[in-house]
């Protein structure tokens, strides 16, 4: 019998199914051996300046290594079959150190798609562990440990609890504020464009005036414009020029990890962490007209390079479906542009080009095939001929000035003919030089400049990729982690910092500004790819980081101000009429609370100056309905409700109509869509699939398994439970504390 040892149970059951009974396949579930988390598990090595990891197995993996140490014994040959990235490299060597192997004798292979020819073709090339890729691993973990466990424990003490901060997503919150305060201290400017249309229909742009030039900006004011508009003569146009140029639309190159999310954010509205989701799924294996299997290569991937197997086959379905003249002579060939490609992946591709959309529409869900058509037909427009237009341009000219009318038209549609034209035809009607051209209308419009526009998850992704921050695995939970810290607010899909944000950033670069400097963040992942590839020493790199850092640390604890508010107001409680009210900061901004708290528990809104809240802010457009009072709306822990203006005489409460929104996480019961819906309750989570299904939640569940004795199928929610923040089990409600420094994306 031979083990073959992967990450996932999904990937785990579609390769058993490729393989038989010689083979026997385990998941890992992902790290099984990792730094503790309860303390810093790092210690430094005095003769050598060593960082020296403390690694052990957690009490939840303990059942996980038993077994796989069971099937190690029975095994002839033991595969390490985990992903081929850093990541997956350094979890195949914790698997062997966890059950007792020398990982240089343990077998690797690798494939980017799990299909039944990959996975036989992985196990005749087998090859041993990227001790390289493992360190370049081991250095960012402990890179990310020494900021998380060292930075977000300072945050907290000098700003607010449950702050975090970390390498790759301090310097991404920096990008956020920095777009902020651009926006914030934008001056618009004034300008000017006269437009004009012509007897023809022909709308056309003042493009000179007295033989100069005109810009964007040219026109400053209302009196030159209205100054260009009284020079013009409606009788003395002709048309002086006539141009068609030939323009071509390239087609779009194949989809890599960064790509995805953004083509997926832009035209279906997904969020990265859900499109990675999905993508996952559609990786490790989908029921398919020949049985489970992956439909997709692996979507953590900054590389553009495609099989030439997979080209070919592309090819020939090209040429049939749409012809001889939509297939270019030669394949395309893409090369990456964004800095430090590193992995030696394929970009995302189909594995099964028989597998069309169409077909897939009978066997996938609903978000699985509308991500799985984008993939199919990026992949084969990426191999088609480029469109083709006709640029039009006709120049009128009379008296002191010029108007130019654009238009295209589409003479080969090319990739089109698959994806859809993006832009319509902006047909000129058929016209001679030298003909005269009377003018019909001429329109002076007033324009002010625009100040950027906020990040959308999208272009903050395409940003940081292009400033070489993170990498592939890190875009999605980066953006994640700074909406979760309360960093950030999605509205309207912008990216829109909090107060909070502005804060912590002025700290920041003040007292550790090299943390989130874009440039040393990216020259970092620079070092961990040299690491990777054997040019770096990954201690070398981890001293050179450690020993300043450490030494901003302690000055920062020395240096920084504590911003937390407990100001007198000079004011007697009016509940206790004991006790001083205080002015105080709390995790949603300030607030004016009893100093005889927990006794008294009295508290006050403040406007953003620290004044006291007027209270008909809080008035809610109704009565109550027992006593014929205002109701006002209150926030509790399972957010807003009304309750009557009268309390305590009257304790009529009510709860408020939530917005239904859609979870990202799949029904645990049946892996539905899960929403949040109403009641006469309060708001709660449930199963698009009612009545079949009959999953609720007072909370939204997380994709993190409880691993409580007795349960370890419930999932757990994020939620505060007596002013902590907790996970709880949504189905054994068993609750675990939620460690502030250890839970950031970066942490993990």
């Amino acid at each position: 019998m031979n083990l073959i040892i992967v990450e996932s149970p999904a990937k785990a059951k579609t390769i058993k199914n490729f393989l038989g009974k010689d083979y026997e396949v385990i998941a890992s579930k992902g790290h099984i051996r990792d730094l503790p988390k309860s303390r810093f598990g790092i210690t430094v090595e005095e003769e050598t300046n060593h960082l020296i990891p403390t690694y052990s197995v957690a009490k939840e993996n303990a059942a996980i290594v038993k077994e796989i140490k069971a099937l190690a014994k029975k095994a002839d040959t033991i595969y390490i079959a985990t992903d081929e990235d850093r990541e997956g490299e350094a979890i195949g060597w914790h698997i062997a150190h966890a059950i007792k192997k020398d990982p240089a004798e343990l077998p690797r292979i690798v494939f980017h798609e799990i299909t039944k020819t990959a996975i036989k073709h992985a196990l005749e090339s087998a090859r041993t562990l990227d001790m390289d890729m493992v360190n370049a691993q081991q250095a960012r973990r402990l890179l990310d440990r020494v900021v998380g466990y060292k930075l977000s424990p300072l945050l907290a003490s000098k700003i607010q609890k449950g702050l975090s901060g970390g390498r790759v997503q301090s310097s991404t919150l920096k990008l956020v504020v920095d777009r902020e305060r651009e926006i914030k201290a934008f001056i618009p400017v004034e300008y000017w464009s006269i437009d004009t249309q012509f007897k023809t229909n022909i709308d056309a742009n003042l493009i000179s005036h007295k033989g100069d030039k005109i810009t964007k900006m040219t026109i400053e004011n209302e009196a030159q414009a209205k100054s260009i508009e009284r020079s013009v003569n409606a009788d003395s146009y002709i048309i002086s020029k006539i141009e068609k140029k030939q323009r071509k639309s390239s087609t779009p190159p194949p989809f890599m990890t960064s790509t995805l999310q953004q083509a997926a954010s832009s035209k279906l509205g997904f969020t990265p962490k859900r499109t990675m989701m999905i993508a996952q799924t559609l990786y490790e294996g989908v029921k398919t007209p020949d049985g489970t299997s992956g439909v997709i290569t692996y979507m953590r991937t900054d590389s553009l390079n495609l099989a030439g197997e997979a080209v070919s086959a592309v090819r020939g379905i090209i040429e049939s479906r749409f012809g001889a003249k939509y297939l270019p002579k030669e394949p395309k060939v893409y090369s990456k542009k964004s800095k430090g490609a590193q992995e030696a992946h394929e970009a995302i591709r189909p594995t099964m080009l028989n597998f069309t959309p169409e077909m897939a529409q009978s066997f996938l869900k609903a978000d699985e095939i509308k991500l799985y058509r984008l993939i199919y037909e990026r992949f084969m427009s990426c191999q088609m001929e480029d469109a083709q237009f006709e640029q039009q341009s006709i120049i009128f000219t009379g008296d002191e000035n010029e108007f130019r009318a654009s238009g295209r038209r589409l003479t080969f549609d090319g990739f089109y003919a698959l994806t859809g034209a993006e832009d319509k035809d902006k047909l000129l009607p058929t016209l001679t030089k030298g003909d005269k051209a009377e003018l019909q209308s001429v329109k002076p419009e007033q324009h002010f400049t625009e100040p950027p526009s906020r990040y959308s998850e999208a272009s903050l992704i395409k940003k940081l990729e292009s400033e070489g921050v993170g990498r592939p695995s890190t875009y999605a939970p980066t953006v994640a982690t700074l909406s979760s810290r309360t960093y950030v607010n999605i509205e309207k899909k912008q990216i829109v910092p909090t107060e909070m944000a502005f804060t912590v950033t002025d700290i920041l670069e003040k007292h550790f500004a090299n943390i989130v400097d874009i440039s040393f963040t990216a020259n970092m992942e620079e070092k961990l790819d040299e690491v990777s590839e054997g040019k770096v020493d990954w201690q070398d790199l981890l001293s050179d980081f450690y020993f300043p850092f450490m030494d901003q640390v302690a000055a920062g604890k020395e240096n920084i101000v504590s911003l937390k508010l407990a100001k007198p107001l000079g004011r007697t409680c009016p509940k206790c009429g004991e006790s001083e009210l205080l002015l105080r900061s709390g995790r949603f901004g300030n607030f004016i609370a009893c100093s005889g708290f927990p006794k008294c528990k009295y508290t006050e809104q403040v406007d953003e100056e620290g004044n006291p809240a007027p209270k008909q802010e809080n008035l809610a457009d109704e009565k109550c309905d027992k006593c014929g009072n205002d109701m006002l709306i209150k926030n509790g822990r399972n957010g807003q409700f009304l309750a009557c203006s009268d309390y305590p005489d009257c304790k009529n409460t009510k709860s408020i109509n939530v917005e239904e929104k859609q979870s990202e996480t799949p029904c645990p019961d049946c892996g539905g869509t899960i929403s949040l819906k109403n009641s006469r309750r309060g708001p709660f989570w449930g199963c698009e699939g009612y009545p079949e299904c009959k999953f609720i939640s007072k909370f939204e569940p997380t994709t993190i398994k409880c691993k409580e004795k007795g349960c370890k199928t419930g999932l757990l929610a994020e939620r505060t439970y007596r002013n902590k923040d907790v996970y709880e089990c949504v189905k054994c409600k068993a609750r675990t504390p939620r460690e502030v420094a250890s839970t950031t994306e970066e942490e993990k």
